[in-house]
């Protein structure tokens, strides 16, 4: 699974970056984005509580 942020819904409200700092930062805009390296975020079980936590629902899963 690769971890996708729908920059046209994003908000910037950080709950990602606060719920999985291992995964999700905020870019010079304030907006999230994954971290390098991180886009498979299968292994990182916090990635769904951010998913659930993001208040615009702009975080996703996609098949590779």
């Amino acid at each position: 699974m690769r971890i996708e942020i729908d920059q046209d819904r994003c908000v910037g409200a950080g709950m990602c970056a606060m719920t999985a700092p291992g995964v999700f930062t905020q870019d010079d805009d304030g907006f999230s984005e994954v971290l390098p390296g991180r886009e498979d975020g299968t292994g990182e079980p916090l990635v769904r509580e951010a998913m659930r936590a993001c208040p615009v629902q702009a975080i996703s899963l996609a098949e590779h």
